[in-house]
């Protein structure tokens, strides 16, 4: 099984920066796919950037030239650089991962709890 833990989330003004991270524990191996998400109250979850174990990365529109997605491999840990952050961006970002490419489609396995980011 795979364990996922989200930090770095909190809250910041229009225009700030965030980095988030998700460590990641248990069994490994099987791990192909790795992505961010995101749900606000009212609101379906939605797909932010997602990363492949290629280096392969998929970002929604909305976070393209604002977000950057890397992976450490290391250290099992998953990063999300936020910068130029919206109001639009608050939501609970949850870290995610599969052994197949799900990339930003929400079918992964494992999930993390999530971590609250919010901009005013």
């Amino acid at each position: 099984d795979v364990q996922l833990v989200e930090s770095g989330g909190g809250s910041v003004q229009t225009g700030g920066s965030l980095r988030l991270s998700c460590l990641a524990s248990g069994t490994l191996y099987p791990i192909h796919c790795t992505g961010w998400f995101r749900q606000s109250p009212g609101k379906e979850r939605e797909a932010v950037a997602a990363i492949d174990s290629d280096g392969t990365t998929s970002y929604a529109d909305s976070v393209k030239g604002r977000f950057t997605i890397s992976q450490d491999s290391a250290k099992n840990t998953l990063y999300l650089q936020m910068d130029n952050l919206r109001p639009t961006d608050t939501a609970m970002y949850y870290c995610s991962a599969d052994s197949r490419e799900w990339l930003l489609i929400p079918r992964y396995d494992w999930w993390g709890q999530g971590t609250q980011v919010t901009v005013s």
